[in-house]
């Protein structure tokens, strides 16, 4: 089995650095997105979901639908993490976003996927947690708005991208037509930034050969321990993720899943003082918050999609993890500020 990646996100000081540069209070957007207190004093790392839910907000908050773009922009020249400095430093602009895409899940699950056609390069990017929810639009706007910066800086060139694609209704068309110097398409089936192949052929002015030799060899071991040694109550969670709506899920099917006997993955439960209950109900308490997040979704659906046989089982576990019914729980959320299109 392919190991997991944590779902555990890390808001960078510098991408605080820049929504403050946008005008944002960092307390605003905390508070508006619901945080707890651990994520507020920036003791914890994020959930997929946490990190969504601070993203969904700031359109809101700015009043401006493309405030990705500015907070893209406002992270020129402040520290980077490692993904994007061997990238500032790499051969080419493939080979710039090449490394981005393999080093970045050291700071968050995310996947990159550069996916090249005759004469175009195109970007897809997924989050390993994303669990079917719409991936915010000022997070999209600032990761393709980080790439093309990535290509514009290392290439020292006004590179320009060959077509934008958006899922999402039109909205400050003319914002992205500048940012991109490109024709841009909203209501398209999945998020695309696309290249002209010759663009990612150009050599990078920055390319530092010395750097990258001293700097890849750390990021392939640290990328290659966090691949090996992913704990087993994270090995398990992405099991009971992936396969929940399958219907009650023991601890024999995990088992099975890991290539492992029941007894004993349950003796290395009880070595690392877990057991597979609690890890059963943090996992549906936490998918409960994302899937009640979506008002499409019926309150039994999400019953049915976390594995319970009913709907009152799924009410009696939802008051003891939140004090309120799913019900009364999705109506609080609909008090907060909701994200632009």
């Amino acid at each position: 089995m392919k190991q997991p990646v944590a779902d555990k996100v890390k808001f960078s000081d510098a991408l605080w650095a820049s929504i403050k540069r946008a005008g944002i209070a960092r307390a605003d957007v905390l508070r508006a997105a619901r945080m707890p207190v651990s994520v507020m004093a920036n003791e914890a790392p994020l959930s997929t979901a946490q990190f969504f839910a601070l993203w969904n907000v700031l359109p809101e908050l700015s009043g401006e639908p493309a405030i990705g773009l500015r907070i893209a922009a406002g992270l020129q020249g402040l520290a980077m993490r490692p993904s994007f400095l061997v990238a500032y430093h790499a051969r080419d602009f493939r080979d710039a976003l090449q490394r981005v895409a393999r080093f970045k899940r050291l700071c968050v699950p995310e996947e990159i996927c550069l996916d090249e056609h005759e004469d175009r390069g195109e970007i897809v990017v997924t989050w390993t947690y994303g669990n079917g929810q719409t991936t915010p639009s000022a997070l999209i706007d600032t990761v393709f708005a980080s790439l093309l910066e990535l290509g514009r800086q290392g290439t020292a060139t006004p590179i320009s991208a060959l077509m934008l694609e958006l899922a999402r209704p039109q909205n400050a068309i003319a914002d992205y037509e500048n940012y991109f110097g490109c024709r841009v398409r909203f209501g398209a089936e999945q998020d695309r930034l696309i290249f002209q192949r010759n663009d990612l052929d150009r050599p990078f002015v920055t390319y530092n050969a010395e750097l990258l030799d001293i700097l890849i060899p750390e990021l392939d071991r640290r990328l290659e321990q966090q691949t090996r040694h992913a704990t087993l109550a994270e090995q398990i969670r992405w099991v009971l993720r992936r396969r929940l709506t399958a219907g009650r899920l023991d601890i024999r099917a995990v088992a099975t899943e890991l290539a492992m006997s029941s007894r004993s993955l349950q003796r290395r439960l009880t070595d690392e003082g877990l057991t597979f209950q609690s890890l059963l109900s943090d996992t549906r308490h936490q998918l409960a918050l994302e899937y009640l997040t979506d008002p499409e979704l019926e309150i039994i659906e999400v019953a049915y999609m976390l594995g319970y046989e009913d709907q009152n089982s799924f009410f009696r576990a939802f008051r003891q993890w939140e004090e309120l019914t799913p019900t009364a729980w999705r109506s609080t959320r609909k008090l907060l500020p909701q994200p632009n299109g």
